[in-house]
């Protein structure tokens, strides 16, 4: 059975209680939700909304009801991976190879780990702000195609793990029908069972250019 549809606001659609309620769901049902959604932040120096293109939904530790060998919480709670624990609608955000930050929306009931990450999406406000946090795009479509670059593009940071997503300075909008034809595939870069056709838990606007292109992990020498 699909999800209800949560409760609405009069001319301002979903309310944050029924967007929370809606994201307490299992990840790998609001992942493809959330496809469409417009999620805004109004940053000091100013305000960038993307609109999401591309998710993958990521499970628990491996001694829960749903272990995921492909999540930063497989060998269990961390304090780097705690928000993963907390209330749906918060954010957890990681920081990768030294480099760059990547922002997943925590799902499922609170002390339940899971969340989806934000792999891709298109700016549909701020282009110019975004596009001055990431001066090397070539080109429009580019601006947050990729986790890394979606997070800078909204200038989200490891400051922001924790942080409630469906309150100031951060706003999530759902699409109001369907976003269009949605595929799904092995999450990218996942290595082990993880990210395996066993865990097709990446999902896509299908055809929408600014959707990332699939990389499979490297296979790191024994």
């Amino acid at each position: 059975m699909g999800l209800m549809p949560p409760a609405t606001v009069p001319g301002r659609g979903p309310s944050a209680d029924g967007l929370r309620e809606l994201l307490s769901a299992d990840a790998r049902q609001v992942a493809p939700l959330l496809l469409g959604a417009v999620l805004t932040h109004v940053g000091r120096d100013g305000t960038v909304s993307v609109r999401i293109t591309e998710v993958e939904a990521y499970l628990g530790p491996h001694d829960s009801l749903h272990p995921d060998p492909g999540s930063h919480t497989f060998r269990g709670a961390t304090a780097r991976n705690a928000p993963m624990f907390g209330p749906a609608g918060h954010l957890y955000v990681y920081f990768t190879y030294g480099l760059h930050h990547c922002a997943n929306l925590v799902c499922g009931p609170e002390g339940t780990a899971s969340a989806v990450l934000l792999r891709a999406g298109e700016i549909v406000a701020g282009e110019e702000l975004a596009l001055r946090r990431r001066p090397t795009s070539k080109s429009p479509k580019d601006l947050a195609s990729g986790p890394a670059r979606l997070a800078t593009a909204l200038g989200i940071t490891t400051a922001d793990s924790g942080r409630d997503a469906l309150a100031a300075p951060f706003r999530l909008e759902l699409p109001a029908g369907p976003a269009g034809d949605i595929s799904s595939g092995p999450r990218v870069g996942v290595s082990g069972a993880g990210g395996t056709h066993d865990y097709p838990w990446r999902f896509w606007l299908s055809g929408d250019p600014t959707v990332s292109r699939y990389k499979a992990a490297k296979v790191r020498p024994a």
